[in-house]
């Protein structure tokens, strides 16, 4: 069951705790067994982090949708688009994508984004019952009776998203991931990750470890408003749902659906070399990386992430 409210543009960023801010700075101003290969993008600007207020935000439907065991915060702008379910990384919840909503919206998407158990508005995490994000997923999709749909996912958004992917794949038209290992947990991949951490790693400012140097140099104002995002959107200690599949790099040689990787170039977390061994894994996937941008692409560069995106979707076939 869900419980809608319809919202318009600024009631949808009210909504988040960054609200009143974004909403002041707003009225201021087809998968192929192909070789896999590379994009580069390149910045184009010589001030390529200067400060960007989100784009104009679509009316969107706001609620809960009930799955088993909890309940789902979640936005949905309607229509008969087709759907793009939006999965949100570990520092974010349902409310980080301010600079995708209205530019997929406008292109035409059906655009939906939820915050899973224990981030904002959503049921609390409960460690006796976790849940697996992958089959909340699909409780998610069947609730709002979503046709196959494409799934974004950045950072431990993507390691949910590839286990829904290989559960479920004939409900996806695609899959995209930005700045994560896919969930891989054995192999060279995982191996690759692990070691790419230095001790003390998980102490180290979240700010730090998840937006790049580039961008923290310049961009104060933007890096404020991702730590109020990210400081509101756990809303308990515990936050890791348990996997359906153990994944591993065999386990990527299975993925069905087109994919494209979107790796930042600054990435702490995922750089590209590790990014480029899900690729090489993952038959016919593409992968672009951004210059200069570290683990959080969608918002240090939304122009590039939202341009890869919709290029990339353009490809696919339409659902029939």
């Amino acid at each position: 069951m869900a419980a809608d409210d319809t919202t318009d543009r600024r009631a949808f960023l009210a909504a988040t705790s960054l609200g009143v801010a974004m909403s002041a700075s707003l009225s201021g101003l087809g998968a192929t067994q192909a070789q896999a290969q590379t994009l580069p993008v390149r910045t184009d600007s010589n001030s390529p982090f200067q400060h960007m207020p989100p784009a104009e935000q679509a009316p969107a439907k706001t609620g809960l949708i009930d799955i088993p065991g909890a309940q789902l915060f979640y936005w949905d702008t309607g229509g008969n688009g087709t759907p793009i379910v939006l999965m949100h990384p570990a520092s974010g919840s349902a409310m980080i994508w301010a600079y995708q909503q209205g530019v997929f919206a406008k292109a035409g998407y059906r655009v939906i984004a939820y915050s899973r158990r224990g981030y904002a508005k959503s049921s609390p995490f409960d460690k006796a019952n976790p849940g697996s994000g992958s089959q909340d997923l699909a409780a998610f999709a069947a609730a709002l009776n979503l046709p196959r749909f494409h799934l974004i996912a950045s950072a431990a958004g993507g390691s949910i998203s590839m286990d829904f992917t290989l559960s479920y794949p004939e409900k996806l038209l695609s899959l995209i991931i930005s700045s994560n290992s896919a969930g891989v947990r054995d192999g060279a991949i995982f191996k690759a990750a692990e070691q790419s951490k230095p001790q003390g790693w998980d102490k180290m400012p979240v700010d730090f470890r998840e937006l790049g140097p580039s961008y923290r140099a310049v961009n104060a104002e933007g890096t404020k408003l991702w730590l109020d995002l990210e400081h509101h959107a756990l809303t308990g200690t515990d936050y890791r749902q348990v996997p359906t599949n153990r994944i591993t790099d065999a386990s990527l040689k299975n993925v069905k659906v087109p994919t494209l990787l979107i790796a930042g170039a600054a990435d702490l977390i995922t750089p590209p070399s590790i990014m480029r061994l899900v690729r090489d894994a993952i038959p016919g996937a593409q992968m672009v990386v951004a210059e200069e941008t570290g683990h959080s692409v969608y918002w240090e560069r939304p122009d590039l992430f939202n341009s890869a995106v919709l290029e990339f979707l353009a490809r696919i076939p339409k659902a029939k």
